[in-house]
């Protein structure tokens, strides 16, 4: 019976034993490593898949320097606006609003502020922010899947205690100089004995994440979505998951309409708006003009020529998706 206990002990998840290393007097903060890791993937990928779709190179770059500190701002205002109470409430410490490494973005307040952004950013190179936005949307729900490692870190956003195997333990961190108690910047000093095991909401909405980056992906190579479809696909995907894991959070947030977490409306909410969305604008992927991808000049006419050749490819390939003779070897003068 001791043994059946210690294996099922054995497979909990572990939490790390703190979530800041100190290399002198600067602090290295697990959360803010992870936040940069996920918008260099977001940069990175992003870049790849505009100038696949035709975009010109250094766009994603060019419009991340307006998008992204927009998006962390937003990100935080969100946060504060809706746990007002933490910092302004009995008891709150007013500058800790400040203190974003500490933790605390939220994503509806990051989207929509860090749209302003990419549209400041995207109005300048010219091109659509829709356009853009397709061509990030995975990226973005990839970002926010490494951004919940620092969650991990934090040891928060956790769900209600659990026996199941892969729950995590939560370790009481102090400050290995005053002994007080320092949730997110001291040492646990006894991981063999955990305070709780709770629910990973963490890693539920990390791996959904990653699901929703791929399927986005599948249906935009599928069905060649365009003018926004993409990037309202994975909105809808995200809140679709947010909804159900955030039923299952027990940390300490505003609630509405009686006893319901804000986030389980505004997902909801969001939701609705992004289906609609997927299923009323039916417009065919955007094909850029010349001027847009090669803004200081086309190179050369052969360089044109290809332009015009994948704006022409692309055509049939529509064409194709709504003919199913087109592309199966009966039609065209394409077949080999």
């Amino acid at each position: 019976m001791s043994a059946l206990a210690s294996s099922t002990v054995l497979a909990y998840l572990p939490s790390p034993d703190r979530g800041v290393w100190h290399i002198g007097p600067i602090p290295i903060r697990a959360y803010a490593l992870c936040i940069i890791a996920g918008i260099v993937v977001a940069i990175w990928w992003g870049e790849k898949r505009l100038v696949a779709r035709g975009g010109p190179a250094g766009t994603v770059v060019d419009v991340a320097v307006w998008a992204v500190p927009f998006g962390l701002v937003g990100g935080r205002l969100y946060h504060v606006a809706t746990d007002w109470r933490t910092y302004f409430g009995p008891g709150g410490v007013p500058i800790n609003a400040l203190k974003i490494w500490e933790g605390g973005l939220g994503i509806w307040g990051a989207i929509a502020l860090g749209a302003v952004g990419a549209w400041i950013g995207c109005r300048r190179r010219g091109i659509p922010l829709p356009f853009f936005a397709d061509a990030v949307a995975p990226g973005i729900v990839v970002a926010q899947a490494i951004g919940r490692l620092g969650n991990y870190f934090n040891q928060e956003l956790y769900g209600a205690p659990t026996t199941l195997p892969w729950g995590l333990e939560i370790y009481e961190r102090i400050d290995p100089t005053t002994g007080a108690s320092d949730p997110l910047g001291g040492v646990a000093v006894d991981t063999a004995n955990p305070i709780a095991i709770v629910q990973p909401t963490f890693l539920y909405e990390l791996i959904w994440n990653l699901l929703v980056a791929a399927m986005i992906v599948w249906a935009d190579r599928r069905f060649r979505l365009g003018h926004g479809r993409v990037f309202a696909l994975y909105v809808a995907g995200y809140t679709l998951g947010r909804f159900f894991i955030e039923l299952m959070r027990t940390d300490p947030a505003t609630r509405v309409f009686g006893d319901i977490r804000i986030n389980v409306v505004v997902s909801a909410l969001v939701f609705v708006l992004a289906v609609l969305y997927v299923v009323l604008v039916r417009k065919p992927r955007e094909v850029l003009p010349p001027e847009v991808v090669y803004p200081d000049g086309v190179p050369d006419d052969r360089a044109q020529d290809r332009a015009q050749d994948r704006a022409q490819d692309r055509a049939e390939d529509r064409d194709g998706a709504r003919d199913p003779e087109v592309g199966s070897g009966r039609a065209g003068d394409r077949t080999p």
